[in-house]
């Protein structure tokens, strides 16, 4: 059994891909668009003008496979009462996602040594999606 997260940035699906891209290296296994769907989508599921936007994409972050779409395109993502998990290899490459993921977002605990890792912090992206950063003990 396998359980994947599934994002719904509602209209920033492609930027966030970038951005993901750039960060951690991830790697897009399948995007496909809301025009090149073989079904028409139901009436009123997404706004005229975002024909163009991501129906459905999968990107591979490390082991890991992240799913995520535009959504219905309202321009209002709501990533609460979760947040990703990102275990990097050292303490550089703790520091330098966790710089990544902070621009432009907010930090919500500062990176720094804890009792059950020598870097932990935790982060809210510019697409507000929360992640915690660690270096395993």
């Amino acid at each position: 059994m396998t359980i994947q997260p599934y994002l719904f940035f509602e209209g920033r699906a492609e930027e966030a891909a970038a951005f993901y891209q750039k960060v951690f290296g991830a790697k897009i296994e399948m995007l496909m668009r809301y025009k090149d769907s073989p079904d028409p989508c139901p009436e009123g599921m997404v706004p005229p003008g975002s024909e163009g936007k991501v129906m459905h994409m999968s990107l591979k972050i490390g082991d890991g496979v992240v799913m995520g779409s535009d959504g219905r395109c309202s321009g209002k993502p709501d990533f609460q009462g979760f947040a990703l998990s990102y275990a990097a290899r050292d303490a550089e490459e703790a520091d330098r996602v966790f710089a990544a993921l902070s621009d432009g977002g907010a930090v919500q605990m500062p990176l720094g040594k804890t009792f059950f890792s020598p870097r932990f912090g935790m982060a809210a992206d510019r697409f507000g999606v929360s992640w915690m950063v660690i270096v395993p003990a």
